[in-house]
């Protein structure tokens, strides 16, 4: 079955689907994203990203293409006609198309685009059993991480350089020496005491919307949480690492610059965090 995507208010066939050569996305990386997991037939956490949807249009003071329900409404078709039971949904918003000029045009309606598509679940499921490889690499993005723009160059090569290294992901590190986070997800360690630690989620990172949801679980299962930069050095030290992200929930990691963590195997507070997860987690039928 093709798959079907919503461009400016039209359901498109994903291969036809296409936004003017002066969408300023294009032109200027003007446009922000979300990405939200399907599971099992349900949309997870999709408050708190269409809030962070919201939060990042407001920072960049584009217009909202549509109200919350009838966004939600056009969510739910999409992946209702890719017929995805797990996978993603991806949304798209753009300042819209206007003749280029640095400065914000006058009167532009924002350009919106819904994809989604099927992921077989076997596969996360895999790389958690076996856990993944993650080097460093020197913090070179704007200070505005905060926003969830589509701008994801330095992202890209980061994650092209971890590629090259046989690595799944690459974590910025600051001059001082503590990680931000990951190209694409948040960083995590816990320490030799069972302390958990990520960056706290200020204009320094994103604030992960699936990081937000384990320090849930964090909190109801009584577990020891410290919101604070650490050092690489730490990270090499700590009893265990894990990344978060919509698209891979809570993924041990086991290297980092090839050094070993811990015994170089997935720790189980990081699997019993992904175990807990889709419990805990909101979620609305697609």
């Amino acid at each position: 079955m093709p798959r079907i995507a919503y461009v400016n208010g039209r359901y498109t066939a994903h291969a036809d689907a296409a936004v003017h050569i002066e969408d300023r996305g294009y032109q200027f990386a003007d446009g922000v994203y979300e990405v939200c997991e399907i599971a099992r037939g349900y949309i997870v956490d999709s408050t708190r990203h269409l809030d962070r949807l919201d939060r990042s249009l407001r920072e960049l003071k584009i217009a909202s293409p549509m109200a919350r329900q009838p966004l939600l409404t056009v969510m739910r078709e999409v992946i209702r006609r890719n017929l995805v039971e797990n996978g993603l949904v991806y949304l798209q918003v753009t300042r819209g198309v206007a003749p280029r000029d640095h400065a914000f045009p006058a009167d532009t309606k924002p350009s919106l685009v819904i994809t989604a598509k099927r992921i077989d679940p076997l596969g996360g499921i895999k790389r958690a059993e076996s856990g993944i490889k993650v080097i460093t690499v020197a913090e070179n993005r704007w200070e505005r991480v905060d926003i969830k723009s589509v701008g994801l160059l330095p992202n890209v090569l980061a994650k092209q350089q971890a590629k090259e290294a046989g690595a799944q992901e690459a974590w910025f590190v600051d001059p001082d020496g503590t990680v931000k986070e990951g190209a694409s997800t948040n960083a995590w360690i816990i320490t030799k005491d069972g302390v958990l630690v990520t960056r706290p989620a200020d204009t320094g990172i994103l604030r992960g919307v699936t990081r937000t949801t384990v320090l849930d679980i964090i909190k109801k299962h009584g577990l020891s949480i410290e919101e604070r930069p650490f050092t690489v050095e730490e990270a090499y030290d700590a009893r265990e690492a894990f990344i978060t992200s919509a698209t891979t929930l809570v993924t041990p990691v086991v290297t980092i610059d090839d050094r070993s963590i811990a015994n170089g195997h997935p720790g189980s507070i990081a699997s019993s965090l992904r175990q807990a997860f889709f419990d805990i987690a909101e979620k609305i039928k697609a």
